[in-house]
């Protein structure tokens, strides 16, 4: 699959904790077009799994959001953003510098997400919180497109995920 997307987009990146965002992220994407939660988290605290760091993460990475969508420049946001609360935040963003907003979502099977967390040697969360995501992220597909994210593109299959390739056109 050709995944499209205009060089001064937001490219939201949804799914839960082990579905392979960052690694998404890494193999299409610039690093420095990547911002990340856990990144952030260990940029603020030292330690990517300190929750007490999220907000403080959040308000960096929706402040470096803000300025590079003001540049015109492709920004991904790797996080999970599984709740519609937290992509609201995002789409307000760019909607406000009037940037189009694109998701890509890696819709992995829970027992995928549980057993790549479970081999995790950096970053394993709680069974219950990937579980979590994972519903919600479900809960939410049928909605996304009405949300303003254009293009929408939904990846189910690891297989579907390998083969993606992704190209910036100019906007």
């Amino acid at each position: 699959m050709i995944v499209r997307l205009p060089s001064d987009a937001m490219v939201v990146l949804i799914g839960p904790s082990g579905s392979g965002k960052s690694t998404f992220a890494a193999r299409h994407f610039l690093p420095t077009q990547a911002l990340s939660s856990d990144a952030l988290r260990a940029l603020v605290a030292d330690d990517a799994n300190d929750q007490t760091a999220t907000n403080a993460a959040f308000e960096l990475l929706h402040t470096a959001l803000a300025m590079r969508l003001a540049r015109r420049r492709l920004t991904v946001v790797d996080a999970t953003s599984v709740e519609g609360w937290a992509r609201q935040q995002l789409l307000a963003v760019a909607r406000r510098l009037g940037r189009p907003a694109a998701a890509i979502v890696l819709n992995l099977p829970l027992a995928t997400c549980l057993e790549r967390n479970g081999a995790r040697t950096d970053r394993r969360l709680p069974p219950a919180a990937i579980r979590r995501q994972h519903a919600r992220m479900s809960a939410s597909l049928g909605g996304l497109a009405a949300e303003g994210f254009n293009p929408l593109v939904v990846l189910s299959t690891a297989d579907e995920i390998e083969a993606a390739v992704v190209e910036q056109v100019p906007a």
